[in-house]
């Protein structure tokens, strides 16, 4: 399905290499401020630096074609669309026949037989986040009604680890400053490196994206099966590249104690607070107050210029491929803005069912 949400719908349209690719959000409050300008910004940041990525030729922007007039929401379902340009959709018909290693073209053959797109990865391909992004912008309009903020980083690329903590509203600064996205400059420009010296040996390199959001009331969540925590990673593992997602100590908890991960409460100015967030700011899958900590980890680019070992489906016998044209040497840098706005649209649903935001303002 290519929906997803309960009081916020969001459902995802478009291919990779066919017109355009866009979203429908339904369930969005009536009254709120929002303008194309400030949802084009947030889809700017998803678009390639120079040098670690491959602009195409073409900016990506944003229509309204419903929703939206005169820069409030109108409650009728929101609609944006962003047309595909600069595509060249010829050098994909040979992998129906020689799959490529990392992608999808074996799985969607196997599903949709020969009418599968694997134009530019068709349905499966990064290019489905463009939309993400857009409407993470209305989302994260809705979260700041109830004072909820919600930023994300850079904190490893390859073998390069950011392991400070790190405040929202830093990272909200220093994570726009570098075409990297991470919240240290001095290690932003290692970063550069490590991504400079995959591509130049025609490979690609992973990483992990951190996200936070601050202000979340304490009980927003649905257990049993749509607790915090299950909503987000749902959202997370459809994200095109993401093959792991933790909150808080996360993996870490499984050689710690009881003793060391159980966060104490205390009372700060007046509200009760944790002396540490191992919990990633969920309990019982419920918001606990804290601030939301989640990691999301990134293959590398499965698209490299190596030649690489496949198989031929009609001959049935090994065989090679080499990957031509555009690919990024590394996703990660891109996919920050799409997992913050992954995590708002979820947070924006769950407050929503939970009666935290107003279903019409104004």
């Amino acid at each position: 399905m290519n929906t997803i949400g309960t009081s916020l719908r969001l459902t995802l349209f478009g291919s990779s290499h066919g017109p355009g690719v866009g979203c429908v959000m339904d369930g969005v409050p009536a009254g709120l401020e929002v303008t194309v300008e400030e949802i084009q910004r947030e889809v700017d940041l998803r678009k390639p630096a120079a040098l670690i990525g491959t602009p195409r030729a073409e900016a990506d922007r944003v229509e309204v074609l419903g929703g939206i007039l005169e820069g409030v929401t109108t409650g009728t379902p929101v609609v944006l669309y962003i047309a595909n340009h600069d595509t060249d959709s010829s050098k994909y018909e040979r992998f129906r026949t020689v799959p490529r290693p990392g992608h999808a073209d074996l799985t969607a053959l196997g599903k949709y037989g020969d009418a599968a797109d694997l134009r530019g990865g068709g349905q499966f391909s990064g290019r489905m986040t463009a939309p993400i992004v857009a409407a993470g912008a209305v989302a994260k309009t809705m979260l700041a009604t109830i004072g909820v903020q919600v930023a994300a980083y850079t904190q490893r690329l390859g073998r390069l680890v950011d392991d400070k903590e790190r405040c929202l509203k830093e990272v909200r600064r220093a994570a726009r400053e570098n075409p990297v996205r991470a919240a240290d400059p001095e290690l932003a420009l290692e970063m550069v490196n490590e991504i400079m010296a995959a591509k130049e040996e025609g490979d690609s390199v992973g990483g992990v994206v951190r996200c936070l959001a601050e202000g979340l009331p304490i009980g927003v969540g649905e257990p049993f099966f749509d607790s915090l925590e299950g909503e987000l990673a749902k959202m997370m593992f459809s994200i095109p590249g993401v093959k792991g997602v933790e909150f808080g100590a996360g993996f870490r908890g499984a050689e710690m104690r009881g003793s060391e991960h159980n966060d104490p409460f205390t009372i700060e100015g007046g509200e009760v607070r944790t002396m540490t967030n191992h919990a990633g700011g969920i309990l019982g899958g419920l918001s606990n107050g804290m601030p939301l900590d989640l990691k999301v980890a990134i293959k590398p680019t499965a698209s490299i210029s190596r030649e690489q070992r496949s198989v031929d489906l009609e001959q049935m016998e090994d065989a090679s491929v080499k990957i031509e044209g555009r690919h990024d040497p590394s996703i990660v840098p891109r996919a920050v803005t799409v997992v913050e706005a992954a995590t708002a649209l979820v947070l924006a649903d769950m407050c929503l069912r939970g009666d935290f935001i107003a279903r019409k303002h104004r």
